[in-house]
């Protein structure tokens, strides 16, 4: 099967993700240009409804193989039937005109059978294949933003933590130039709070 453009723009992903520097000090977290990522999972979103339509339309194909399979099969019943009936009508001996036109039309429904169940076994094959594939492309985009959504949540809390430090150093310094002010008070919101806030669109 061909490399199609979702395949395309998931190795892209993840050829940008690996070209990522690492954060300071850290041999895990890395530093990602946002505008350029959302590029290329804009286009994503674009391309997967075209994509799932596609292998949708390989499936719907499973309906086609068996009707044509169905029309060669009543074909092939018909001209036995048809090849029975001349055998009887020309025949001398009417026994062995019946018994060959029975036998002829055993064969034929055998024969029937064994292109009904190759094409059954066919359909489903491409079916199987194109489910394993879609499957397979989405588990890739998720595991791509699972690790885009991990990389900025620890972005987001990194920034807080630093402007909670920063916060800190101020309101003490304040202190001391006027112990008699009271600096306002500032509790961080939970760390969990900010991972679980969606990415800008």
């Amino acid at each position: 099967m061909a490399s199609s453009r979702i395949e395309q723009i998931i190795e892209e992903i993840e050829e940008y993700i690996d070209s990522c520097k690492f954060q300071p000090l850290s041999s895990t977290k890395i530093v990602v240009n946002k505008e350029e990522l959302e590029e290329l999972l804009r286009e994503l979103r674009m391309k997967t409804p075209d994509e799932i339509k596609r292998y949708q339309k390989i499936i719907s194909n499973k309906d086609a193989i068996l009707e044509d399979a169905q029309q060669k099969a009543d074909a092939i019943i018909a001209e036995a039937n048809a090849k029975a009936q001349q055998i009887v009508s020309e025949s001398e001996v009417m026994r062995i005109a019946v018994e060959q036109s029975k036998q002829l039309i055993d064969e034929t429904n055998t024969q029937a059978q064994e292109i009904m169940d190759r094409a059954t076994e066919d359909s489903n094959n491409i079916r199987m294949s194109a489910i394993r594939y879609t499957d397979d492309m989405l588990g890739n985009l998720e595991k791509i933003m699972s690790h885009t959504i991990d990389t900025a949540g620890t972005k987001y809390s990194n920034f807080i933590n630093s402007l909670q430090s920063c916060y800190d150093i101020v309101s003490k310094n304040r202190s001391e130039l006027s112990p008699s002010v009271e600096p306002s008070s500032y509790t961080q919101p939970e760390e969990e709070e900010f991972q679980e806030q969606p990415l800008d669109e």
